[in-house]
C-alpha cells in the first residue's frame, strides 16, 4: 500500500514480483504540522544476479520463469536509471537478514556516488530475528529507522526521520 492506502503493486514470496518502475505523483504526507508533497517511485528490487531457476523453485513453469527473469533484469536496469532523477531515496532493507550483502553495498555505493540523501528503512522489526543495530553498523553514514510495514510500527518516527533527511 502507498501513503494513500492504495495498492501500488503486488507482493508475494516470489522474488522480483515488482519488475517495472511504478510511480504516483502528488502524494502528500502530513505529520506533526509538517507537510511533504512528492512523487512516490517504487522500483524493482536491485539485484546483482537474476536466474530463471530461482522462479522454478516457486512452481513457475520454465517458459514463464525465463520471461520473468528477463523482465526482472530489465526492471533492475530501469531502477538504476531512475536514481538520476531522485531527490531522496528510501532504501528498504529486511532487518531480519544480514545487511552486509553485495546488493546492499552496491546500492549504497551507487547512491553515495550520486550524492543523493538516503534514509535506510529497516523493515520487519516485528520479526524476532530483526536486528536494527546490525543495519546501523553496516551503514553508519546514513540514518536508520526501524519499522514494520506490515503492522504500521514506528510510522510517526519514520515520518520525522524522513523530514529530517530531506530538510
Amino acid at each position: 500500500m502507498d501513503w494513500l492506502g492504495e495498492e501500488m503493486g503486488s507482493v508475494s514470496k516470489v522474488p522480483h514480483e515488482t519488475r517495472e518502475v511504478q510511480f504516483k505523483e502528488k502524494v502528500v504526507i502530513k505529520s506533526n504540522g509538517k507537510e511533504l508533497t512528492f512523487t512516490l517511485v517504487d522500483t524493482p528490487g536491485i539485484a546483482t544476479k537474476i536466474d530463471y531457476k530461482e522462479f522454478i523453485g516457486f512452481d513457475i513453469p520454465l517458459k514463464e520463469a525465463k520471461v520473468r527473469a528477463k523482465e526482472a533484469t530489465k526492471g533492475v536496469i530501469e531502477a538504476i536509471k531512475w536514481l538520476d532523477e531522485m531527490d531522496c531515496v528510501l532504501v528498504v532493507l529486511d532487518a531480519s537478514v544480514n545487511p552486509y550483502s553485495q546488493v546492499n553495498i552496491t546500492i549504497i555505493g551507487n547512491l553515495a556516488a550520486r550524492d543523493i540523501p538516503v534514509l535506510i528503512v529497516a523493515n520487519k522489526v516485528d520479526v524476532k530475528k530483526a536486528n536494527i543495530k546490525k543495519v546501523e553498523a553496516a551503514f553508519p553514514q546514513y540514518p536508520v529507522i526501524g519499522i514494520s510495514a506490515k503492522k504500521g510500527t514506528n510510522m510517526e518516527e519514520f515520518y520525522e526521520k524522513l523530514f529530517e533527511v530531506i530538510k
